[in-house]
């Protein structure tokens, strides 16, 4: 009987999850969304009518419209592509910052893994929304900001999961054997090290973007983070939040959006590790 591959192996535990299928599911189906936006919205998202303002869901408006008179649907469809680069660049630099600190921290070890994890725990200290809030509040408010800031405040929880599995991966043999024949460190740590230890960091940036999609919402929703008119799932619930008691839909659809979105990525997330986790029985 042939073997089964990682790959095969991987698809086969991944397959049998329901939750993280519909996961994955709940992920395709935003990235449609948001690559056809201009395809499937039905009006332009700064288009403004205040003769329809706050109208309920109705035939020409499903999700009804803001206090300017906007369709709350086409604004969702536009947010959902705020949400998706906000999520991936800021996990992005996450990851690349995590990565980096943590391979020099496992694989050299002493005074640089000190030095590094000391570093990691004083940034911990910090509550990282409200570091966040404090770095914003001083920067201007851009999406671009909002990624970078995001970005720099989350590595800390990749550069401890690289440090663990590059503490172990250099005891093995194929290390020990790159250095005997001459390989230089940087080689040795992306060429044969980096690519054995990329699970946890998947599963650590595929859990990521949840967290900064999240954060993105709050800073909108609190009026400093993706500024008015461009649409973000943030900003419809300030304008919800203003009209709570006349204008339900602006706080539920964008609400349910951000909690499905959410709940996706972190199914998908959890799938992901339990289908590589060698622990796993078949």
């Amino acid at each position: 009987m042939q073997r089964e591959t990682p790959k095969h192996l991987f698809l086969r535990r991944f397959k049998k999850n329901k939750l993280a299928v519909a996961g994955s599911v709940i992920v395709l189906l935003l990235f449609l969304v948001a690559a056809l936006a201009p395809y499937v919205s039905p009006y332009d998202p700064g288009r403004i009518d205040t003769r329809n303002a706050l109208q309920s869901p109705s035939k020409g408006h499903p999700l009804g419209t803001d206090q300017l008179g906007r369709d709350v649907l086409s604004r969702m469809i536009w947010g959902s592509r705020i949400s998706l680069l906000v999520g991936f660049i800021a996990v992005g630099i996450a990851t690349v910052i995590g990565t980096f600190l943590g391979a020099l921290a496992g694989f050299y070890g002493k005074w640089i893994d000190n030095a590094i994890m000391r570093f990691v725990d004083i940034m911990l200290c910090f509550p990282t929304f409200f570091l966040i809030l404090a770095v914003i509040a001083i920067l201007e408010p851009s999406i671009w900001n909002i990624m970078i800031v995001i970005g720099v405040t989350s590595w800390m929880g990749v550069t401890r999961l690289v440090r663990a599995e590059f503490l172990s991966l250099k005891e093995r043999d194929f290390v020990k054997a790159g250095k005997a024949m001459g390989a230089k460190n940087s080689r040795i740590i992306f060429l044969h090290v980096l690519p054995n230890a990329l699970s946890p960091i998947w599963v650590s940036a595929t859990l990521g973007v949840a967290a900064a999609i999240l954060t993105e919402s709050g800073l909108s929703f609190l009026g400093i983070g993706v500024q008015p008119p461009t649409p973000s799932w943030g900003n419809i619930l300030t304008a919800g939040k203003d009209n709570i008691e006349i204008a339900w839909w602006l706080s539920l659809y964008p609400g349910l959006a951000i909690l499905i979105t959410v709940l996706g990525y972190n199914l998908l997330g959890e799938g992901i590790r339990d289908a590589i986790d060698p622990k796993l029985k078949n």
